[in-house]
This record gives structure tokens, C-alpha cells and sequence, in this order.
């Protein structure tokens, strides 16, 4: 079993920063890209950044040169350091990560999720 715990969400002024963490724990062996994902209210869940095991990212344009994903030597802990934030980054984020399920299948495992709220 498999289990990812956000944390770092908070309430922030536009203009400002937010770190979050992602710890996944259990068995984590052949772990894959991990991922930050955001839900706003009547939106659907949208990527925010991915990181590969090989160590590319990916971004989506909203917040490319805001926001930054990292991952620890591990591969288990990822992080998103969240600069000038914006009114419209609030919402609930998610941390996923791709893992092996049975023999030959993966899986995607997503944590509970932390509340991030940009106020204008």
C-alpha cells in the first residue's frame, strides 16, 4: 500500500509564496513521475507540474516561471515552490504519483490534498 501526504497549503496575499510537500510512503518501489495537480471550485482537476524520474518537468503555461517541482535523490518527496502567486492559483492541490500495481500494471496514487488561497 501506498500513501502521499500533502503539506504546505495555507492562506496567502497575491504577490506572495507557498511551499508544498509530498512525502509518499509504504512501498514505493519503481515509483514514477510524480506530479502536482489543482482543483478549483466548479473546475476540473488540472496539471500544475509534473517531474519524471529522469528529471524533466513539465509545466502548464499558467504557472511556468512562477512555480518550481522538485524531487528529493529518493524520488519520494516532491515539492512546489509557489512564487508571485495569483489570485486565480487557489484551489484544493493533489500530489500524485505513478507506481506499479500487480505485476504489470502502474497506478496512480494520489494524496488527500492541501487548500491554497490566493486572497486579491
Amino acid at each position: 500500500q501506498v500513501q502521499l501526504v500533502e503539506s504546505g497549503g495555507g492562506l496567502v496575499q497575491a504577490g506572495g509564496s507557498l511551499r508544498l510537500s509530498c512525502t509518499a510512503s509504504g512501498n514505493t518501489f519503481g515509483i514514477g513521475a510524480m506530479g502536482w495537480y489543482r482543483q478549483a471550485p466548479g473546475s476540473q482537476r488540472e496539471l500544475v507540474a509534473l517531474s519524471r524520474r529522469d528529471g524533466t518537468t513539465t509545466y502548464a503555461d499558467s504557472v511556468k516561471g512562477r512555480f518550481t517541482i522538485s524531487r528529493d535523490n529518493a524520488k519520494t518527496t516532491l515539492s512546489l515552490q509557489m512564487n508571485s502567486l495569483k489570485p486565480e492559483d487557489t484551489g484544493v492541490y493533489y500530489c500524485e504519483a505513478d507506481l506499479p500495481y500487480g505485476v504489470t500494471q502502474r497506478k496512480a496514487y494520489w494524496g488527500h490534498g492541501t487548500q491554497v488561497t490566493v486572497s486579491s
